[in-house]
């Protein structure tokens, strides 16, 4: 959920392609003399996280924001009703309302605070009037508990994902026993998202480290749980995400060949421009073309994956 790491600049140098990719995938012409301008069409791109009113950002620049990312279609994660996801993030009204106004370029989820004895009411209440996934589940529950299984069961009956927040000893605790749902839940679609969950892409992680550095040794809960499971897929978004790509970058083209069918590409992104140094999903886009092994898994993480999971024409 925080948009960049603590103490760190996003201030690298860009490559050419990192620097088009930055600036948000804009339509490039090339006119050559006495010949007319050719105008190519941006590569679509599907953003799964982005958040309603999140730092206090109007809908207008969010809206911006993601014309500027040169992103496609968004999917809008609402919070529950307490807690506004630590980002004072707006509700599933919210959400709704935004996806009615611009139906062509943004979509949205329900969402509700797991251990609430009105959760299940509330989530298929939204998910009734259009809501294509439940989450963000950003809540003080455990990664087995029976609060989650309620939400499991909700999105089993209405057959939609459930996106999570794995934050050690806050949030969706206990990644180490989370195997578990997706073992009981076969037929439910789970997304992996934030700090404790791409810290566990290292074998050796230090589950206390919510932004680990240095080089990562394949094999860690994350890089496990992607292999061994059909039902749980990667949000690459947020400071969390981008950690993880750099902090180790020949290992990151490692980790996208390997989980190239399950990686989706998220903003989660608090900045109004869209653009820039500034922008943590700007830089995330960067990334993830410098870093993809090929063009194929390229659009495979910003575009083919989202559409196959959430079905979209």
């Amino acid at each position: 959920m925080k948009p960049g790491l603590p103490g760190q600049g996003w201030e690298g140098d860009l490559t050419r392609r990192s620097f088009l990719a930055t600036s948000g995938g804009m339509v490039a012409s090339l006119v050559m003399v006495g010949q007319p301008a050719v105008t190519t069409t941006p590569e679509p791109i599907i953003d799964i996280h982005q958040h309603t009113n999140y730092s206090g950002r109007s809908n207008a620049q969010l809206v911006a924001h993601q014309r500027a990312l040169g992103v496609s279609r968004t999917i809008l994660l609402p919070a529950g009703r307490l807690y506004g996801l630590d980002a004072r993030c707006g509700g599933n009204q919210t959400v709704m309302e935004l996806a009615h106004e611009y139906p062509q370029e943004f979509v949205f989820f329900a969402n509700e605070v797991a251990d609430l004895p009105e959760a299940r009411e509330e989530v298929e209440r939204y998910l009734k009037l259009g809501g294509i996934g439940i989450g963000e589940q950003k809540f003080n529950v455990e990664s087995d508990s029976a609060f989650l299984d309620v939400i499991a069961s909700i999105a089993r009956e209405f057959h939609v994902p459930v996106l999570m927040h794995f934050q050690f000893g806050t949030y969706n605790t206990s990644i180490e026993r989370f195997h578990k749902t997706l073992e009981k839940y076969p037929t439910v679609n789970f997304i992996g998202h934030a700090q404790t969950w791409w810290g566990n892409i290292d074998r050796n992680h230090d589950q206390t480290a919510l932004y680990p550095t240095g080089r990562v040794e394949p094999g860690g809960i994350t890089d496990r749980l992607l292999r061994d499971y059909s039902n749980i897929y990667a949000d690459m978004s947020a400071g969390s995400g981008l950690n993880a790509l750099l902090r180790d970058e020949a290992h990151a083209v490692a980790f996208m060949a390997r989980h190239q069918d399950r990686l989706l590409f998220g903003t989660d992104c608090n900045d109004v421009i869209g653009r820039g140094p500034g922008c943590q999903g700007a830089q995330t886009l960067a990334a993830i073309r410098r870093l993809a092994p090929e063009k194929r898994v390229e659009r495979k993480v910003l575009h083919e994956n989202a559409r196959r999971l959430f079905r979209f024409p």
